[in-house]
């Protein structure tokens, strides 16, 4: 199945239907969320079964995949090609749970685009130093529980 036709049965299918709510949107991005942690989990160990610890390859893999799927699908939902159910699915759910890293690249991409470069500069160094930061922070707050 092609994404395109992926994209006219999600609007198709009764997901069209419960974008009207909260809850049911939230559904939504909950199965799109399933659907990508599962993806997540399989490339992960594929990639880890073939290649050296080393590095952590299937991370890496993940992160530029997630963020090249995120790109196609806001180019194709800027033409209006995705449907807004779709939308919820795709990009925030299954993307979502395969990696929020995608999220990261398009955001910083879009402040980049709009001519706000001081901003995405601030975000890139913003997000890796404060999220070090919080992951040694974390670490210590839980080696003292």
């Amino acid at each position: 199945m092609s994404l395109l036709s992926l994209v006219a049965a999600l609007e198709c299918a009764p997901i069209a239907v419960l974008q009207h709510t909260g809850l049911e949107r939230t559904l939504v991005v909950g199965a799109g969320g399933f659907l990508g942690a599962a993806a997540r989990y399989l490339v992960g160990g594929l990639v880890h079964r073939w290649l050296p610890a080393t590095f952590p390859y299937g991370t890496f893999l993940i992160n530029v995949t997630g963020c090249f799927a995120i790109g196609v699908l806001a180019a194709l939902a800027e033409e209006g090609s995705v449907p807004p159910a779709a939308r919820l699915f795709l990009m925030i759910g299954v993307l979502g749970g395969y990696t929020t890293f995608s999220s990261f690249g398009y955001e910083t991409f879009s402040l980049i685009r709009e001519g706000s470069a001081p901003a995405a500069c601030m975000n890139v160094i913003g997000q890796v130093v404060l999220g070090m930061l919080a992951v040694w922070g974390g670490a210590a707050v839980g080696r003292s529980l």
